[in-house]
């Protein structure tokens, strides 16, 4: 790793930032060298964010305390804008792209070469494409956005930070969305941009890339600093015990439950991709989960484990075939309604656009799906609602102040949190996980596998879909393999191994349980 060794190039020194009731950061120190990848690390709600907006010129001087140095000189950025011109980039977890405009307008949105106040597209163009070849990213600069995948943008993103000729470049869990083939692109980017001497602060709850990425990693909890250390004195067992408090032991809990009756089944399922006619992304699948059961579903990113869950739960826009049954009877389920009334419940991959209300209070969130249930046919018992929120917030441990916070203003963990009692207060009989974890941290990650645990022992029938195999051979007690749409292989909890799993995925094996 090839960073200076020096003097930082950045330095934040003792960052205080309060908001109404919360004191986000408290006298929070980090600093970053040239060509350096400096993780920051900590549990949702920590202060990362906060701090980076602060570096970023989204919270401007004056709104916090502390001082923020480039080059030895002391910072007042107004704005995001000052923080540009200071050679800062913030790639957030939400893009920024606009979709209707193609990869080169993107890149240089604002910044168009003109001339007597005519874009040169020629040019825009040509300069577009000479970043992306630099880079060697395999993207036309002339295609739209909106036809790009969610990787691929991500990367438009770095890209697009660096027209800007960035000196101190911030990634915000930038390998959420990406395949493993884009996240070996990112990381060979990554290299380069140190080689050339940019300071990069990667921010990510996969420890794995963080150990194998950064050269130095700070932890934050509960908005202060609690060290700062290269990367080689640590292992993730000693990250994760500062992150969190306390020392943890074996994170995933130990799977006692007891089976009952199937709960649900689906036979033959077909799943047309609803942009191309005919085209199978589900493919004759056929399952079972019994109460008490949770049942995995692996397979790689295209799989089609997204699209079976929605299909089942009457949510995908393809044409879907196939037979369902819910405790023994079989069930017709054309739309969400259907699946709510039969007793499912579905905890969304993308909590923030399809789980979540963000600027509705966490117990109008929490009630959204189950109101019938909890007041009369005509009028809402509000006190009934309340109670029941009040009941679920505390069950689940989330933490704010009242149901009435904001679900927008709580951090990923807790978002996740509502979205799970949301989908607990219609009393389902069978649940849906989609990457239930996708997102949070390891501390909020332990707290949720104890929740799926005792739900299963309380006999609600689980059905899992996780891009991390750990996860979900650490919480199932079965698990099916897709790969390209198809059923490859079914397992036993004692019989499922990643090697064995990842055959199945991968297409080149096939075994049952």
């Amino acid at each position: 790793m090839t960073t200076d060794g020096g003097s930082p190039f950045l330095e934040m020194r003792d960052i205080t930032k309060s908001f109404p009731g919360v004191r986000a950061l408290d006298g929070v120190s980090f600093s970053l060298r040239r060509g350096e990848v400096h993780a920051l690390v900590g549990e949702n709600g920590a202060g990362k964010s906060t701090l980076m907006k602060i570096l970023g010129g989204v919270y401007p001087h004056g709104s916090y305390g502390g001082e923020v140095l480039v080059e030895g000189a002391g910072q007042r950025f107004a704005g995001v804008h000052d923080a540009g011109g200071a050679g800062v980039a913030v790639i957030f977890q939400e893009l920024s792209l606009v979709k209707e405009m193609t990869v080169g307008e993107n890149i240089f949105l604002g910044r168009e070469p003109r001339r007597f106040g005519v874009v040169r597209w020629e040019e825009l163009y040509r300069r577009a494409s000479r970043l992306l070849e630099d880079l060697h990213l395999k993207v036309d600069a002339r295609a739209p956005v909106r036809d790009l995948g969610i990787g691929q943008q991500q990367l438009v993103e770095i890209a697009k930070a660096l027209s800007q000729d960035a000196r101190i470049l911030v990634l915000d869990e930038p390998t959420a969305a990406l395949t493993g083939s884009e996240v070996e692109t990112l990381f060979r980017i990554l290299e380069r941009l140190r080689e050339r001497g940019v300071g990069m602060i990667y921010i990510s709850h996969k420890l794995d890339e963080v150990f194998r990425i950064s050269d130095r990693v700070t932890v934050l909890r509960d908005g202060r600093t609690v060290g700062t250390a290269a990367t080689g004195e640590w292992d993730e067992p000693s990250v994760i015990a500062r992150m969190v408090g306390r020392e943890v032991g074996d994170i995933f809990p130990v799977a006692d439950h007891a089976h009952g009756e199937v709960a649900f089944e689906a036979r033959d399922v077909v799943v047309e991709d609803p942009n191309a006619a005919g085209k199978r992304i589900v493919d004759g699948v056929s399952f079972r989960v019994a109460r008490g059961e949770v049942l995995g579903v692996a397979g790689l990113m295209g799989a089609g484990r997204s699209d079976l869950l929605m299909a089942l739960f009457g949510a995908h826009a393809g044409r879907v075939s196939g037979e369902i049954f819910v405790g023994g009877e079989r069930a017709s389920i054309r739309n969400p309604r259907d699946a709510i009334r039969h007793g499912l419940g579905f905890v969304t991959e993308d909590r923030k656009r399809f789980g979540l209300v963000l600027d509705q209070t966490i117990l109008s969130n929490m009630t959204l799906a189950g109101l019938k249930k909890l007041s009369g046919r005509f009028v809402t018992d509000t006190d009934a609602e309340a109670a029941a929120g009040g009941r679920a917030m505390k069950e689940l441990r989330v933490k704010a102040n009242s149901v009435f916070t904001v679900a927008g203003t709580l951090s990923g963990g807790n978002q996740q949190k509502v979205v799970l009692a949301k989908w607990l207060l219609t009393n389902p009989q069978v649940l849906f996980l989609d990457e239930p974890t996708r997102g949070i941290d390891v501390g909020a990650k332990q707290e949720l596998y104890a929740q799926i645990n005792r739900l299963a022992r309380e006999g609600l029938a689980i059905v899992l879909v996780s891009s991390e195999l750990p996860e979900v051979l650490g919480l199932s007690d079965r698990v099916l393999v897709l790969h390209e749409g198809k059923l490859t292989g079914e397992f036993t909890r004692a019989t499922a191994t990643p090697e064995s799993v990842m055959a199945c995925a991968t297409g080149r094996a096939r075994r049952a349980a």
